[in-house]
Parts: structure tokens; sequence; C-alpha cells
């Protein structure tokens, strides 16, 4: 007979492993992951970035912080949008708003660490990694996403977007 407590864990690690994937990470801070109505706009852009489509992403994100400018996550979208529309420079002041917006911004600190390696900058990618370090008290994916791509900038591998 299985424990329930066992039970409770695997059922939990099923849900994880079967829900979508976002891009490389992505994820908010505990406060961010709060319950209040996502915004349809941000929903369709959401899609169109899984989808590939970046550049016509980023004016349905627009939209969505002109109605409320303290979203983060759309912040940290757009950046994302942005970076993989080939623009790492550009994406920065979304994912440094999105920061000002949420100090503890995983997905953030990730994507961020990432266009500064697409651009070349290593010790700023590491820095991003730093902190991701002191915020994943047991490790978490953005943190490993992170560590990989610069182990591959390391080793020549140059990221593309």
């Amino acid at each position: 007979m299985m424990r329930p407590i066992f039970v409770a864990a695997m059922t939990s690690v099923a849900i994880a492993v079967s829900m979508p994937a976002f891009g490389a990470g992505g994820g908010g801070s505990m406060e961010q992951q709060q319950t209040k109505p996502v915004d349809a706009n941000y929903t369709r852009a959401k899609a169109m970035i899984e989808a590939k489509d970046y550049k016509n992403a980023v004016p349905l994100l627009q939209q969505v912080v002109a109605k409320d400018p303290r979203n983060a996550d759309a912040y940290n979208l757009m950046g994302f949008a942005t970076r993989k529309s080939g623009d790492a420079a550009g994406s920065l002041q979304y994912y440094q708003q999105a920061l000002a917006i949420d100090p503890r911004h995983i997905g953030a600190y990730e994507y961020l660490g990432e266009a500064y390696l697409m651009m070349g900058r290593l010790p700023e990618a590491e820095q991003q990694l730093a902190r991701l370090d002191s915020l994943c008290t047991f490790g978490c994916t953005e943190y490993r996403m992170l560590k990989a791509a610069i182990a591959d900038f390391k080793a020549g591998k140059r990221p593309t977007n």
C-alpha cells in the first residue's frame, strides 16, 4: 500500500512535468504569482511567443503594461520577445523594468543574463547567475538554464538569441 505522502508527492511531480515549458524559464517571484485576473492580451502574447511569433507579441504586451504599469511578468515577456526578435540591447530596458517592479523576479534575471551573453558581456551574465543563486535556495530551472548558457558561452558556443 502506498503512503499518502508518497502518492501526493508523485502526483505533484506528474503535474509539474506535464505543464508546458515556457521559453527557457521566465518565472516571476513568489510574490508575483498571486491570483489576479490575467489580461487577454497577455494571454494572447504568451501564445504568440510560444509559437515563436515574437514581433507580433510585443504590441500586445505594450498594451498590457499601458493598463498595468506594475506588471513585471509583462515587462519580462516584452524583453524576451524583443531579444528573440534579435534585439538583445533593446531587451535590457524591459528586463530592468521588470526587476525594478519585482527585484526577486527570477525569470528576468535569467533572461537578462542570456541577453548579456548575446552581447558578449560575460561578467554581467555571471552577475545575474549570482543573483539567481542567492534567490533559488534549493536551485531552480532559471539558475540551471543560465548556468548552462554561460558554460556554452565559455566553450565558444555563442547564443544566437
